[in-house]
């Protein structure tokens, strides 16, 4: 039986995509570069460090990586305020606990941002640990996040919980299996082609199909 949670944090529990896509557009506007917006959500749930070279190629992220990054922070942090959780993220955090799960975040987002997400549903109170960027060299979809969140957590029957083709992705060349929600703007037919085992529109609904998400891997 499923032992433990590893849970997306950006467009899974906090309602975040949106603003990430437009901070990528203006920081890259910056530097006189104008990328479609619907493309640039397509690579939201990747970190930064995967985004850039992504959406606009090797050459602008040895050229210009490190400082796009540096814009889309200063471009999305007036938005901060804007964030807010999703119906339902705490609560599902502290049914899993309840139910003898361990609950891990893992986050690819920059820690005081992930900080900030925390404090927005008292998740240190229920969360057995969380990730950053700072956490590892390399983000989703890479595994390396949701290995470290697995080993924070100590535990051997993980499932992933994400909104992203990327956590599904990450999850996959982590060897373990998702559930996922369209709460990040993905379609159910591409979540489920990245990997994820079944997808539900809210948090409300995944919660109501837990016994599911948690005996299904006996």
């Amino acid at each position: 039986m499923v032992d433990t949670a590893v849970v997306d944090v950006d467009g899974t529990l906090i309602d975040s995509n949106y603003q990430h896509a437009l901070a990528w557009y203006r920081a890259f506007r910056h530097y006189g570069l104008t990328l479609p917006v619907w493309r640039l959500h397509r690579a939201i749930g990747m970190g930064g460090d995967q985004l850039v070279g992504s959406v606009a190629g090797d050459e602008v992220e040895e050229r210009l990586g490190d400082e796009l990054r540096a814009r889309w922070s200063a471009e999305f942090d007036p938005m901060l305020h804007e964030v807010q959780p999703f119906d339902g993220a705490r609560e599902l955090l502290v049914e899993l606990r309840d139910r003898g799960v361990t609950v891990v975040l893992a986050s690819s987002g920059k820690p005081e941002h992930v900080d900030h997400y925390l404090e927005l549903i008292d998740g240190k109170s229920v969360a057995h640990g969380w990730t950053t960027s700072g956490d590892v060299d390399r983000t989703k979809p890479a595994p390396d996040l949701l290995q470290v969140a697995l080993r924070k957590a100590g535990g051997d029957s993980p499932v992933m919980v994400g909104d992203s083709v990327w956590d599904f992705a990450a999850a996959r060349r982590a060897g373990y299996p998702g559930y996922a929600l369209r709460t990040g703007g993905f379609s159910e037919q591409e979540l489920l082609e990245a990997g994820a085992a079944a997808v539900y529109d809210s948090l409300t609904e995944l919660r109501e199909n837990l016994d599911e998400v948690l005996t299904a891997h006996r």
